[in-house]
């Protein structure tokens, strides 16, 4: 007997937007490509051009970086005023860490660390909001590289608190989302922060370098599958059961 296979979809690529030159998109990556998602791969920080409209793309996600976003870099500048194009195109945005901060000084927001120099670098658990329990179910334990926070921007719903910086994750007028935390990394991407990153972990409230990695020994597999299903929210609309995405009325705008 035949098995009829399913056609794959004809999808426009997701702008993928980078921050360094070795940078990856990870997970993030990996899972869209397995939904069926070609990845357009720009790094405004070597050149690379952002477009002026999302006509041709499924949308974009923006990620992390070693920079701030209130560094005075021209291309910084650049990237926080090029997010007035998914906002006014209403297209799928998703900003992770850098991205996420850069999307809130977009709205006017400002992004800053805490007075007492404390940081979130290792396992951290989010607390959902009601409105981010509505939408979904949500790890116990997230990733974060980060000492800066964010304000939630004037009409943003705040879906995820945390206990040193309140504001983790936000949607903005239902295409625009914001994630403090990474759930992109990969095992070796993973190692690769723990290297490269361990003078960070003197800093206050960051954890050692062992407790990453034995953190993903126990954190990252519901962390994975949060993305996978959080990724078709954003870029499918979708709850996390598969339906359609239909927000009860307290998750308006």
């Amino acid at each position: 007997m035949q098995i009829e296979r399913p056609v794959k979809r004809d999808k426009r690529p997701v702008l993928i937007v980078l921050h360094q030159e070795q940078s990856s998109p990870g997970r993030v990556g990996q899972l869209l490509v397995e939904k069926g998602y070609s990845l357009d791969m720009r790094r405004p920080v070597l050149g690379d051009k952002l477009p002026t409209t999302l006509d041709g793309h499924a949308g974009a996600v923006v990620f992390g970086g070693p920079m701030s976003a209130n560094d005075p870099e021209d291309f910084v500048k650049a990237e926080i005023n090029w997010l007035d194009v998914p906002l006014k195109e209403n297209r799928p945005f998703l900003g992770i860490c850098l991205g996420a901060q850069m999307l809130v000084r977009h709205l006017g927001g400002k992004v800053q660390s805490n007075p007492d120099g404390s940081t979130e670098i290792g396992w951290y658990p989010p607390r959902p909001t009601e409105k981010g329990r509505l939408l979904m179910h949500w790890p116990k334990m997230v990733y974060h590289f980060h000492r800066e926070g964010f304000d939630l921007p004037r009409g943003a719903e705040l879906l995820a608190e945390g206990d040193a910086y309140p504001n983790q994750a936000f949607r903005y007028n239902k295409n625009a989302w914001a994630l403090q935390f990474h759930a992109e990394l990969t095992r070796v991407m993973m190692h690769r922060w723990v290297v490269h990153g361990a003078h960070r972990f003197i800093l206050p409230n960051a954890q050692q370098g062992r407790e990453h990695l034995e953190g993903r020994m126990l954190f990252d597999a519901p962390l994975k599958a949060w993305l996978n299903e959080f990724l078709d929210i954003v870029f499918e609309g979708k709850t996390a059961k598969g339906a359609p995405l239909s927000m009860p009325a307290t998750l308006s705008a």
